[in-house]
């Protein structure tokens, strides 16, 4: 097992640091034998793979570890997931705990929900929310949609684009828009670059508030929560006063502005 281990992260490491390399040779272990750390390391025989030379050549190519192997957990949820969604990642967890401060019986809109993460752990947190997750991709509802059947948890799913299409009335309104401008690309890596569906990142950089300047200004909703971009903090806390909203930016664990909450005045 020892063996097998360095095997894969001296096979990694030219690609990433040797801590997630480790990590991943893990995941790969447990994903493709069933045993996990423990059970490996006191495994009696040699463990073998026999597609696990296709697996490094994919990662060392910067495809992401979770699309690999079409899942991942977040939050306790095992979430399938594609190119045609992003993949979950922590600070989009934290959204979830601010969020769950909320009132207890409300009508909940996720926009853009991608593989479903933020509707499905609402709703997983909080059963007596009505929970609605609109995308505008066929591919994104339809991984989302299998999320939730797997799960076990009722949300209803709806394909529109907030840039075009009205919507009714909710209480709550919480979205991760794209919000990547295409001058920040440089500062993200290349498995996200690559394989990281482009309209889920990024936003014109003539305009990049477009996607919160919608929710704010056409759907008015009692209450809003976003994940924003770190730089732009300052800029969202404007529009949200401007469309009629009291506003607070929230930090998250890398200390970076990540999250509005905003109610209307």
């Amino acid at each position: 097992m020892h063996e097998l281990v360095e095997y894969i992260v001296s096979a990694l490491t030219p690609c990433y640091p040797p801590g997630e390399a480790r990590a991943m040779a893990y995941w790969i272990i447990e994903e493709k034998t069933g045993l996990n750390r423990f059970q490996a390391h006191m495994h009696p025989g040699a463990i073998e793979i026999p597609d696990l030379d296709v697996i490094i050549e994919q990662l060392r190519n910067n495809v992401p570890i979770q699309y690999v192997f079409g899942h991942t957990e977040w939050l306790g949820m095992n979430l399938q997931v594609s190119p045609a969604t992003l993949i979950p990642r922590p600070e989009t967890a934290e959204l979830i705990s601010l969020v769950s401060g909320s009132q207890p019986r409300i009508r909940v809109l996720d926009v853009g929900t991608g593989s479903g993460c933020i509707a499905l752990a609402l709703k997983q947190r909080h059963p007596n929310w009505t929970v609605h997750a609109m995308d505008n991709s066929i591919e994104a509802l339809t991984i989302a949609q299998t999320n939730a059947q797997r799960l076990g948890i009722d949300v209803t799913f709806i394909l529109a684009d907030i840039l075009r299409d009205d919507i009714s009335q909710y209480d709550l309104i919480v979205s991760n828009p794209p919000y990547i401008r295409p001058s920040e690309r440089g500062a993200m890596t290349q498995n996200a670059l690559i394989y990281e569906p482009s309209s889920a990142l990024f936003v014109p950089e003539a305009d990049p508030l477009l996607f919160y300047r919608r929710m704010a200004q056409l759907h008015r909703a009692p209450e809003l929560w976003f994940e924003i971009n770190e730089n732009l903090g300052d800029e969202m806390l404007l529009l949200m006063r401007q469309s009629g909203y009291e506003a607070q930016c929230f930090r998250d664990m890398y200390d970076k502005q990540r999250f509005i909450h905003a109610t209307q005045r």
